[in-house]
């Protein structure tokens, strides 16, 4: 094989890793959305905001803080294999080749109608994460303001 087929080899295991990693973030999102949501239904059937559910203020807190860093982690994967792909495809000898430039999106996304350009702006790993860490925080303030406020 030659040096460009182990690279494009690589570039390809790279990418292949890169894109199995968002079904898997937009699946713990999914979950976290499900789990979320069944948590404040039972605390709606256990009476509400009141301090005898502080368990479920408790679980809410810390099962959100747990997908932080499990789609902290997935993120993190994804970024390492597009960084490991960008490396290849940053080569002198592949600057110029379209095979090693799939990453580079920037004028097809400029081609998109403007609506999809801005709904479609946001990172995916800010709302990933972001969703998990106000879910915990919400939780967490909850639970703390209850036990305060007995």
């Amino acid at each position: 094989m030659s040096e460009e087929e182990n690279d494009y080899a690589a570039y390809k295991a790279y990418i292949d890793l890169w894109a199995k990693e968002n079904p898997i973030k937009t699946n713990k999102l999914q979950v976290l959305l499900v789990v979320n949501s069944l948590l404040v239904s039972a605390l709606n059937l256990a009476g509400g905001f009141i301090p005898k559910n502080w368990f479920i203020f408790l679980a809410g807190a810390v099962f959100s803080f747990i997908w932080v860093l499990s789609i902290g982690r997935t993120s993190l994967f994804q970024k390492v294999w597009q960084a490991k792909a960008n490396e290849i495809a940053s080569k002198p000898e592949h600057v110029n080749n379209p095979k090693f430039q799939i990453l580079k999106t920037e004028a097809a996304e400029k081609k998109a109608p403007v609506w999809l350009q801005v709904l479609g702006c946001m990172p995916s790993k800010y709302y990933l994460l972001g969703a998990p860490i106000l879910f915990s925080l919400a939780w967490a303030i909850s639970l703390i303001f209850i036990l305060i406020h007995r």
